[in-house]
């Protein structure tokens, strides 16, 4: 995405990646890695060799005999884990891989999904399942079973065919649980299949999904002209305007709904892949957020909780931007991917692992928080 980078240099808006807020909320457990470690003085590529052959020897232990992880959480931290294997080196015939993807095609349903039955997170687990699929998919093994999951998470959207027409604020997103309101960050699953499968910016999935992802940013424009856009118009991103908005990072004095660091990435990275250019005022709001919010220490507006889907997030975004090289707010130059390799290499267990000391939102789980991990180094990779 090189050429979208450059138009952003054109533009005058560059991306920070800067150390700008303080650790206040996240203590590292002691048994990560410190910079005594040989590890954490390795350069950049051999350390993150280290890091996913270590990460690669947990895993290889915490696999169940069926080929899963987590089981009990559902098939999607197992799809998770083994994309982010086959993004750093394993292919689908190695048998840690070809394990889990057995494992994962035992939850095919009749519908084209790919989840466990009786699920409320239905999208979220074939968003899930067809990403892994679709990246073990070298010679078209899985193109029976992926066509058929692709149909299948358009027709969860918010469409027509739930009764939404463009003014309904779900309009376009995608969302889980007892009445699957949507949000920004199963929208963002979404778009990422949606991408991954080949669905440019004119497929009607992608153009509604886009609707949902404008009115979810902080920004009035004629994209976004719902309650919420002039309240709190800082350019971030929040959970989600459908359903009365809601933000996991709470409100403003003002009734706005707080933007915050993972969905602001989300934004930004969905709205880049619908099409949507440098140039355009969504985009140059959210880059301005980034400017002032940027941190690898911690979720900005959430502090330690979902600390690796941040990490995950941050690394799709920014490599979707495609610069190198991030120059923060005070002029400050920053090789984000090397930064992120030090980060993560800092914070990895002694069994090779990852873990939240937070545990919302399951990132108390190592199998789980290990495949964040792995999806993040994938994008770190200078090759």
């Amino acid at each position: 995405m090189r050429r979208f980078s450059t138009l952003l240099r054109q533009a005058g808006i560059w991306v920070i990646a800067g150390a700008l807020f303080s650790v206040t909320q996240y203590q590292a457990p002691a048994a990560e890695a410190t910079s005594a470690d040989p590890q954490h003085a390795q350069p950049g590529a051999a350390k993150l060799a280290t890091m996913v052959e270590r990460a690669t020897g947990f895993l290889r232990s915490a696999q169940d005999e069926d080929g899963s992880y987590s089981a009990n959480a559902g098939p999607g931290i197992t799809a998770l884990v083994t994309t982010g294997l086959l993004r750093n080196g394993r292919g689908p015939g190695d048998p840690l891989v070809a394990k889990s993807l057995d494992s994962l095609q035992n939850h095919l349903q009749a519908d084209g999904g790919i989840y466990q039955q009786g699920t409320r997170y239905r999208n979220y687990e074939t968003c899930l399942a067809i990403q892994c699929f679709q990246e073990a998919n070298r010679d078209g093994k899985y193109d029976q079973l992926l066509h058929p999951a692709e149909a299948f998470v358009k027709e969860l959207q918010w469409d027509a065919g739930e009764g939404a027409d463009r003014s309904d604020t779900s309009f376009g997103g995608a969302g889980y649980g007892k009445h699957n309101r949507p949000d920004l960050s199963n929208t963002s699953f979404l778009i990422d299949v949606l991408r991954a499968r080949g669905c440019g910016p004119d497929d009607p999935a992608v153009k509604n999904l886009l609707t949902f992802v404008s009115r979810c940013q902080n920004l009035e424009t004629e994209h976004n002209e719902t309650s919420f856009a002039s309240k709190n118009p800082d350019g971030g991103f929040y959970y989600t305007i459908a359903a009365g908005g809601s933000s996991q990072a709470g409100e403003t004095a003002t009734g706005g709904l707080r933007s915050y660091g993972s969905m602001t990435y989300a934004g930004l990275k969905s709205m880049i892949y619908a099409g949507v250019g440098p140039d355009d005022p969504r985009v140059q709001a959210a880059l301005a957020w980034v400017r002032k919010n940027y941190t690898l220490k911690e979720n900005p507006g959430l502090g330690s909780a979902a600390l690796y889907y941040y990490y995950h997030t941050i690394a799709k975004a920014l490599d979707v931007v495609g610069d190198d090289v991030l120059v923060d707010e005070q002029g400050i130059e920053h090789l984000w991917r090397e930064e992120l390799i030090d980060e993560l290499a800092a914070r990895q267990q002694a069994d090779g692992s990852w873990i939240n000391a937070n545990p919302r939102w399951l990132e108390g789980d190592p199998n789980l928080v290990t495949g964040y991990v792995l999806l993040t180094l994938s994008y770190c990779r200078s090759d």
